[in-house]
């Protein structure tokens, strides 16, 4: 051997379990299908009103097949159709679209579209809605939007229950976001219901069961492994629990993108890894990780056991007419 010649390094041994269910829920894939769809039936351009689901890497495919997206109706040229994301939009929104004339496509999920008739139903009955989500997120914005302003007030925390103030206590009913922490809204529902006795609830669960599953997939797998990945955008509801899920199991975990974002420092060598991707992050991403997990140990990858769901969602008729 000389001196130039390379000496090979054995990679540690690293167990990876990847969660499942992960990744792409139905409302993400039938969101996504309507912009490819609407792309094939108008051609290009089509407009997206936001991103159609959090993810960079999906916004990116799209936009290379010819979707432009914006943050507001006026940025949308007269006669272009336009896509309003999976996370839905107040009513104004189509109300715009409508008064300019515009061919607009509802890509909201039927699951947030239910949250939505719910809110209608209870108003229609008089009730004040107590409605707990994350402040700025779209689907919170978009469900604020189908009821008249002030008859709806949003909690975040159990803390904000507390402080509420209501026009009439024995009048209200409440709902939620579908993306948020199962557990977390379990303890502030108990605290309406503790200080609110005679409140409503919706007819089922508002969270939806992508968010559930995914949860309950990290809880799983989390006495397993050392550390976690958690493939997803930081604006990301639903990826965001799945960090907060793991480490409260006793985990750490990271939320990453891409490979690319992994902190090998961070991720030091455990013996085992678990991987699971929030509702909008595809699963070549997950591939992508574990092809960056390969150059950095010798991997043997297991895939938790899960009843698959199943889950599909009817897209718009004049899509498939």
């Amino acid at each position: 051997m000389t001196l130039h010649d390379p000496i090979s390094v054995p990679r540690p041994p690293l167990q990876v379990i990847i969660a499942a269910p992960r990744g792409f829920c139905a409302g993400v894939d039938r969101a996504i299908k309507i912009v490819e769809l609407a792309l094939e039936r108008y051609g290009k351009p089509v407009y997206v009103r936001h991103e159609i689901v959090h993810n960079k890497f999906v916004v990116d495919r799209l936009k290379s097949l010819g979707a432009i997206f914006v943050e507001e109706l006026d940025e949308v040229p007269d006669g272009l159709p336009v896509v309003f994301s999976a996370h839905g939009v107040p009513k104004s929104v189509p109300a715009e679209a409508e008064s300019r004339g515009l061919s607009y496509l509802d890509a909201t999920c039927p699951l947030v579209s239910k949250v939505h008739r719910q809110a209608q139903r209870m108003i229609e009955a008089g009730r004040h809605i107590i409605f707990i989500g994350h402040a700025g997120h779209p689907e919170v914005i978009g469900t604020l939007g189908q009821v008249p302003f002030g008859s709806i007030t949003l909690v975040e925390t159990v803390a904000d229950v507390v402080n509420l103030e209501v026009p009439d206590p024995t009048n209200l009913a409440f709902l939620t976001q579908t993306t948020l922490s199962v557990d977390d809204t379990a303890h502030i529902v108990a605290a309406l219901q503790q200080r609110f006795p005679e409140i409503r609830g919706p007819r089922g669960e508002d969270i939806c069961y992508a968010t559930s599953n995914r949860q309950s997939a990290v809880k799983a797998i989390a006495a397993k492994v050392d550390k976690m990945l958690v493939i997803g955008a930081p604006n990301s509801s639903n990826s965001v629990r799945l960090v907060e899920v793991a480490e409260r199991e006793g985990v750490p975990a990271t939320l990453i993108q891409r490979a690319t974002e992994i902190d090998w420092n961070w991720l030091g060598t455990p013996s085992s890894v678990g991987i699971t991707a929030g509702a909008s992050a595809p699963e070549v991403l997950v591939q992508e990780v574990l092809e960056a997990l390969s150059e950095h140990f010798t991997l043997r990858v297991e895939e938790a056991e899960h009843v698959p769901e199943g889950l599909t969602f009817k897209l718009p008729r004049e899509l498939v007419a």
